[in-house]
């Protein structure tokens, strides 16, 4: 005899997201698709599935690692779930919207699906959120991104944020001008991945000191600038530190309450990307929030530059809302305007449907905090708060 099946055990890494928190992460949502949508940035909402011909082209190619696939049965052709949405709304902009002025903004929200999770975060469903700003390559663009990214986070109640801003392409220009051999710039990449300055120090005398330096340039962006900027860079690499000071100078001034920070080595999980990119940081809390950067640019693709918020960082750090007041109305009922006055008081209205003995004890039983008696909301003594219902 076979075994019961578990109807609750989900596969690793998904989860059931239940009422309270379901309702806490579209509030979330809202409010920051309400943010980009008044800086000029209109919600787009591509479909979960896409041929897999599609969904990993151009700046999708690095996530075939992380994409589900499935066979259409329709068309019999492979399809994937999408990843990353950042990719579906370059679609999007270089195919429906490509006769649309630009810059062009959009901003998006939905699930996305990974293979696997982070040892830090094992989630593989999380919404996102985002917006991109497409057919642009300038320090303002950069800046215009982060700003209202920041303003979206502070808008749900994220204080004390950081940024901290890297350059992917620097240290390759730098192994480039230096002529390493491709093995040689695999073994310096390995050694700038894991911070490690006895194996920087082995690589070629031609690059060791200048990449040395370059693990120096970390930290508080008022520190660390000043030391990329006297480091003696080939001329491609040089530009990139220059965009890197436009677009902290604009920071500055659009959003001085932001903290920067620099780490000029770092470029994991930025595989696509091909300029200034950035990471979303909250005092106190050691995940990132969010990350975003410029992509594009190259072999027929426009310049862009986007940020994607991650739900399932932010519910964590966010105060959780007060639950609204909930009152039990008894089969006798009440007028509708009265209920409906409730309501736009706060009150939410919990409507009996089968009658009760103790209708005190029934409110109870329910969760409600109030009883209508006589058309007022009476408190119901021993009833749980939000809080303690989540703890029991």
């Amino acid at each position: 005899m076979s075994e019961p099946v578990n109807r609750a055990l989900l596969p690793a890494g998904l989860r059931d997201v239940l009422p309270g928190e379901a309702a806490f992460e579209a509030t979330v949502v809202q409010s920051l698709l309400a943010t980009f949508s008044a800086h000029g940035y209109d919600r787009v909402k591509p479909p979960l599935l896409e041929f897999e011909d599609s969904l990993l082209a151009g700046v999708g190619t690095d996530l075939a690692a992380q994409t589900f696939r499935v066979m259409d049965p329709v068309t019999q052709r492979m399809m994937g779930m999408r990843a990353d949405m950042t990719v579906q709304a370059a679609r999007i902009a270089s195919t429906r919207l490509s006769r649309e002025p630009r810059p062009l903004r959009l901003s998006y929200a939905g699930d996305v699906l990974r293979v696997k999770g982070s040892q830090l975060r094992p989630d593989r469903q999380f919404i996102q959120a985002g917006l991109e700003l497409i057919g642009c390559d300038t320090p303002e663009a950069d800046a215009e991104v982060i700003v209202v990214a920041a303003r979206a986070l502070d808008a749900i109640g994220v204080r004390h944020l950081s940024v901290d801003l890297t350059l992917p392409p620097l240290v390759p220009l730098i192994l480039e001008a230096a002529g390493l051999s491709e093995a040689e710039k695999i073994e310096a990449r390995h050694a700038l991945d894991h911070k490690d300055a006895a194996e920087v120090a082995a690589l070629p005398a031609s690059v060791a000191p200048l990449l040395g330096r370059l693990l120096d340039v970390c930290g508080p962006f008022e520190r660390a600038f000043p030391i990329l900027e006297s480091l003696d860079l080939p001329p491609a690499a040089r530009a990139w530190q220059e965009r890197l000071g436009a677009v902290a100078a604009r920071l500055k001034m659009l959003a001085p309450c932001v903290a920067l920070t620099v780490d000029a080595v770092e470029n994991r999980g930025f595989e696509y990307h091909t300029g200034l990119c950035y990471t979303f940081f909250a005092q106190g809390w050691r995940h990132h929030l969010g990350r975003g950067g410029r992509y594009g640019g190259a072999a027929g693709q426009e310049p862009a530059t986007g940020a994607s918020l991650y739900l399932h960082s932010l519910i964590g750090i966010l105060p959780k809302p007060r639950t609204a007041p909930r009152v039990l109305v008894p089969l006798e009922g009440a007028e509708p305007a009265r209920l409906d006055a409730l309501r736009a008081e706060g009150y939410v209205t919990i409507a009996a449907v089968s009658t009760a003995a103790d209708w005190m004890a029934e409110a109870i039983r329910l969760n409600c905090t109030h009883l209508l008696q006589d058309g007022r909301p009476s408190p119901v003594e021993g009833a749980l708060s939000s809080n303690e219902r989540e703890h029991q």
